[in-house]
């Protein structure tokens, strides 16, 4: 009894999967088989993480363009009342 086949018609899949069978000499099958595994932990490690924490990575990737020192407090736009100069 032959395996169950998957069809997928991209050039550019077939490219990349030719390519990479002939540098790691694995077949095609297995190559597509790791690629859908890692994929799916990759999705399963993201669904696990907490719905802010994409929005905590933003912030820290914005951060660090920010330099040291730098607040948000805008003292210069306010008098010592707290009124807006």
């Amino acid at each position: 009894m032959s395996e169950p086949q998957l069809s997928i018609r991209s050039s550019k899949a077939r490219d990349l999967a030719h390519a990479l069978a002939r540098r790691t000499g694995q077949p095609i099958n297995r190559l597509v088989e790791q690629a859908l595994e890692r994929y799916d932990i990759e999705l399963r490690s993201q669904n696990k993480a907490h719905p802010l924490d994409a929005v905590w990575e933003l912030a820290a990737e914005g951060r660090r363009t920010v330099p040291p020192g730098t607040t948000s407090a805008h003292d210069d736009l306010y008098d010592e009342n707290g009124l807006p100069k």
